[in-house]
């Protein structure tokens, strides 16, 4: 069974880590939501969220791939963070999976390990490079990094996952059950 790790810092856009997981664990992926920080983290609209341990508690070496959501405030924690950092520049060193949506590219770009092509949440291409950027696609993959928009492209993200991570028919039977049909 796949393993991905969803970190949540301070911050962290409520929908897309939630939709995330949930359409992850519908595939029956193993998803481990560890907190920077903390345990408890509270998200960018004042939803709290029990971290099932600590960031700094996870090795590379287990996990298929690392998700982060995006909430600028928590990727501005995730940016600073040192675990993030090593775990996405492991991850990248071993062509495992990375994927980032909303602001979270900032992250992959500040690490280091955001290829050529990808898309982000409007505005936040700035802060990182406009050349490679695409808003025409909800989802972007490039080698081994997968990005997507921001909260209303969660689902769509959270399926392409599931097709990269286990296979299409999986994603197609997730999706129809969804009524993502827009994916």
């Amino acid at each position: 069974m796949a393993k991905v790790l969803i970190p949540l810092a301070e911050g962290f856009e409520e929908i897309e880590a939630v939709c995330l997981i949930d359409v992850l664990r519908r595939a029956k992926i193993e998803v481990v939501i560890a907190g920077v920080g903390a345990i408890n983290i509270a998200g960018a609209h004042d939803i709290q969220i029990q971290t099932e341990c600590l960031l700094s508690e996870i090795h590379s070496k287990d996990l298929d791939m690392i998700l982060l959501p995006g909430g600028w405030g928590g990727t501005k924690a995730m940016a600073d963070d040192p675990d993030v950092m090593r775990l996405l520049e492991e991850m990248d060193a071993d062509k495992k999976l990375i994927g980032a949506i909303c602001a979270a590219p900032f992250v992959l770009n500040k690490a280091g390990v955001l290829k050529y092509n990808y898309t982000c949440y409007p505005s936040v291409e700035e802060q990182i490079r406009e050349e490679g950027y695409t808003q025409e696609h909800s989802v972007v993959t490039d080698d081994n990094i997968m990005t997507s928009r921001g909260p209303g492209t969660a689902i769509c993200f959270g399926l392409a996952i599931v097709e990269k991570l286990k296979d299409t028919q999986t994603a197609e039977a997730l999706k129809e059950g969804l009524l993502a049909e827009y994916c």
